[in-house]
């Protein structure tokens, strides 16, 4: 079978993968479109630290492990058809087009689909799925839109943990595909003034299409210069940008981290004390809004056409994880094996 691998911090190409097999609870599925998710990205260039920092918060000894001295299997964000089920397994008849969660149920119990050594993802002719986690795709929804239901719902989850009102001002720090999320949820929402930053002229436009009613030009000076939420969404990921919110957002501003800084950063905890802002990290969604995030594509309250950059074979993998590099050229390239 073919599929593209992370081998020494490059995808590389391979037409010699083993066939998945489905065991009982789960469905081979014949993948259709996989996104390029900016943490594959990051795993690539940076697997180590990415272990290292999993290993810490599982305490040390577990969470997901992975060699990365053997090829390893991505991609999470994901369409599919249904090739057969397994043993004593209820699943949609085959042909059915569906969507999923990141997650293997297993008789070694849950194994997410996200780098693994031996649970294949996005990135492979065919995976494996769990058949009880299976969500047919609606009304007749195009697969390659369908498989951004997971980003889409990453934003959605940020959105609905930030309590965000209609009435209020809502500032996206960051206009990358989280970012990007984020603002389609918030207009989702019914958010009245959604206001976005980012130093990328490309990424300013795609926020404005997605949904922000006002963009602004980071290299032109602080946005809370001329902005004043309520509520705001860092989708960076560097260090010293909560700091820098902190200082500058009004009293009571909610703050929602969505942006994975995996260095250390420095914040000064008077400025949040003497405001009273409230901090909220985020991470995922829950499997309610990865169904909501599939039904907002499939009944076009989210059109992600202007999303989808670009498209390539597996053979391309590599050169597009180089050039997602440049956000001037792309957002979010699918894989169609």
């Amino acid at each position: 079978m073919r599929a593209a691998v992370l081998r020494d911090g490059r995808m590389v190409y391979r037409d010699d993968v083993p066939e998945p097999v489905p065991g009982p609870g789960q469905v081979l599925v014949d993948v259709r479109a996989c996104g390029i998710c900016g943490s594959d990205l990051h795993f690539a260039a940076h697997g180590d630290e990415v272990m290292s920092m999993t290993a810490r918060v599982a305490g040390g000894g577990g969470g997901m492990t992975v060699d990365l001295g053997s090829d390893v299997f991505m991609g999470h964000e994901f369409s599919a058809a249904v090739l057969e089920a397994g043993p004593d397994t209820q699943a949609p008849a085959p042909g059915t087009l569906v969507t999923s969660i990141p997650v293997l149920l297993s008789a070694k119990g849950v194994e997410p689909i996200v780098y693994s050594n031996s649970t294949m993802g996005g990135y492979a002719e065919r995976m494996l799925l769990a058949a009880p986690l299976l969500l047919p795709i609606p009304n007749g929804l195009d697969f390659r839109h369908a498989a951004l239901t997971e980003p889409m719902a990453v934003g959605l989850h940020a959105v609905n943990k930030s309590n965000v009102a209609p009435g209020e001002t809502a500032l996206v720090l960051g206009c990358g595909p989280i970012g990007i999320a984020i603002i389609a949820a918030l207009k989702l929402r019914g958010v009245e003034t959604i206001v976005a930053a980012d130093f990328s002229p490309k990424r300013r436009e795609l926020a404005a299409t997605m949904g922000a009613h006002r963009t602004l030009d980071a290299a032109q000076g602080s946005p809370f210069d001329s902005v004043k939420p309520a509520v705001v969404f860092e989708a960076v990921g560097v260090p010293g940008i909560i700091d820098d919110v902190l200082l500058r957002a009004r009293p009571g501003t909610r703050l929602v981290v969505a942006g994975v800084c995996m260095q250390a950063d420095t914040v000064h905890p008077f400025f949040a004390i003497a405001k009273e802002i409230n901090v909220q990290f985020v991470l995922a969604y829950n499997p309610e809004e990865f169904g909501e995030s599939l039904r907002a594509l499939a009944e076009g309250d989210i059109d992600v056409t202007p999303l989808i950059t670009g498209e390539v074979g597996l053979e391309g993998v590599g050169q597009a994880f180089d050039d997602l590099a440049d956000p001037e050229r792309h957002c979010k390239i699918l894989v169609t094996p």
